[in-house]
């Protein structure tokens, strides 16, 4: 069983050893060439060590279920812990002149490259990228030169449609049940196509031509919006920040997120990218490709996604009105919450400012919920929200029914016996249970090792902002915070991005072999 484990996790650090060449062609246009050392560097250390695994694994047998999702916790750390290499060579490599020489003219704050001296704040960026959640140890992201921006950006656009799915896509070798397992392991299970392999490749399809489209619509946008922006600005900006809002990452290529372009059209303009990479990509690709554009209605979770937006974002501008330090409630309401829901994690709001009660309609009403399952978003799902609600109110009918009614219950277009419906009501109670109790007990780690300054409110925002791999912040996550407390947002994040019960079934296996237990 471990050397099956083992040869797919080869596999994806192939697929990560050539993500790491890409910034460098951004670091041979910028003429970093610390940079561009650091990231060959990398590759050739990742690549090897998957070529000479893969070798001596060649000829192991395929995953069962199980390994599936062994493959799908223990590949994804991998990938995170591999990730972290290029952050932590440059940071090495590069002479502190060379950083310092990142910093923007006219301001005179420390290179923010020095932080990934420390390999623990590597680690924190790489989880942050690779499980699309958009917390950071840059503080000051322009200081650490163009390639490794784009890297962060780039590594959220890969982890947004998954390593597996691309693993799917590139490689053909993989037998038909065992890429069935790999599929369901990461992806919503949901098939473009009769053949998983084809499905993989349908849905990165989709994905590069959303992003493209993402891409020419910001710098179509920002060139109409802010004339005087420098061209080469808005390219590499644009780019970037399509990579990121179609993998709802959120990290940017600027300093303070999209409040540094300091206009409300702007802000509208960054709408759209953030409600697109909310959609499911099965969605997306009927929509655009198949043109069945009646989906946009009748689709459950694409309906319930657009009035959530609304309707929250009204809500939170309510709120806002009546909170102190909030200039505009209106503009910083709708953009907050559907930067929560979708779980993107773009910011334009100093919420720590906020009072208490946004803070946590924030959290309760966007962040845990999140996006439409299938996408690349976080939290518990729309879909899974719409279930209980609906399996809430199926309970509280049936105790107007006689006993022999047998009824049929309808969701999402299909129709379940009541023993169907209560299997699908309990995957989706106990995911949603072990879920809080995570945000829980992360709430008590911050609550004990945060900073002085900050209130439990903070410390709930923080932990649902990770587990949801939302990425917005109260300023909790940085440089400075207590490294247990990094430690469990990293476990939080690589939690967040594989839906936690690929990590049990590990840390199940771990301790008790596979082996069945009386429980």
């Amino acid at each position: 069983m471990l050397k099956t484990i083992l040869k797919q996790i080869a596999i994806l650090q192939f697929i990560l050893g050539g993500v790491m060449l890409i910034p460098s062609f951004t670091a041979i246009i910028y003429a970093e060439w610390y940079s561009l050392l650091g990231f060959g560097i990398s590759s050739v250390i990742v690549s090897g060590i998957a070529y000479f695994s893969y070798k001596s694994l060649k000829n192991v047998e395929e995953p069962k279920h199980q390994q599936s999702l062994m493959i799908a916790a223990s590949g994804w750390l991998m990938i995170i812990i591999m990730g972290s290499i290029p952050y932590f060579i440059i940071a090495q490599i590069t002479p502190v002149t060379v950083m310092q020489s990142f910093v923007p003219k006219g301001f005179d704050y420390e290179s923010s490259l020095m932080n990934f001296r420390n390999p623990l704040h590597c680690l924190f960026e790489s989880t942050s990228a690779f499980t699309t959640t958009g917390l950071t140890m840059s503080y000051h992201e322009p200081s650490i030169g163009k390639s490794l921006l784009f890297y962060r950006c780039f590594s959220q656009w890969i982890g947004g449609a998954g390593f597996i799915v691309m693993a799917l896509a590139i490689f053909k070798q993989i037998p038909g049940q065992s890429a069935l397992l790999l599929y369901g392991s990461e992806a919503s299970g949901t098939k473009l196509k009769t053949n998983v392999i084809q499905t993989a490749r349908s849905i990165w399809k989709i994905y590069v031509f959303i992003t493209f489209l993402m891409a020419v619509y910001l710098f179509i946008g920002t060139f109409f919006i802010l004339p005087d922006y420098p061209l080469s600005e808005n390219i590499f900006d644009a780019i970037n920040h399509a990579m990121a809002g179609q993998s709802t990452g959120g990290f940017s290529t600027l300093d303070d997120s999209i409040a540094t372009y300091k206009s409300a059209k702007m802000d509208i303009l960054f709408l759209l990218p953030m409600l697109v990479g909310g959609l499911s990509i099965p969605f997306l690709y009927r929509f655009t490709l198949l043109q069945n554009y009646k989906l946009l209605w009748k689709d459950i979770q694409t309906r319930a996604f657009i009035i959530a937006s609304v309707i929250g974002g009204g809500l939170l501008a309510l709120l806002l009105a009546s909170s102190n330090g909030v200039s505009d409630p209106v503009r910083e309401g709708i953009f907050q919450f559907i930067s929560g829901l979708s779980t993107t994690g773009w910011q334009t709001s100093n919420i720590s400012q906020w009072d208490d009660l946004p803070v946590l309609f924030m959290v309760a009403g966007a962040m845990i919920i999140g996006g439409s399952a299938g996408g690349t978003v976080g939290g518990v799902k729309i879909i899974r929200a719409l279930l209980i609600q609906k399996g809430l109110r199926w309970h509280i009918n049936k105790i107007f029914a006689s006993e022999n009614t047998i009824k049929k219950v309808k969701f999402n277009n299909r129709y379940m016996l009541p023993s169907e419906m209560n299997e699908e009501l309990a995957k989706a109670g106990v995911f949603t249970l072990i879920y809080l109790l995570f945000v829980f007990f992360s709430t008590c780690f911050t609550v004990y090792w945060m900073g002085d300054g900050y209130t439990l409110v903070d410390a709930i925002f923080e932990s649902a902002s990770a587990q949801g791999t939302v990425g917005l912040s109260t300023g909790i996550s940085d440089p400075s915070m207590n490294p247990i407390l990094e430690l469990i947002y990293i476990v939080q994040m690589w939690a967040g991005r594989i839906e936690i019960i690929p990590i049990l079934v590990l840390v199940r296996v771990l301790f008790y072999g596979t082996k069945i237990r009386n429980i």
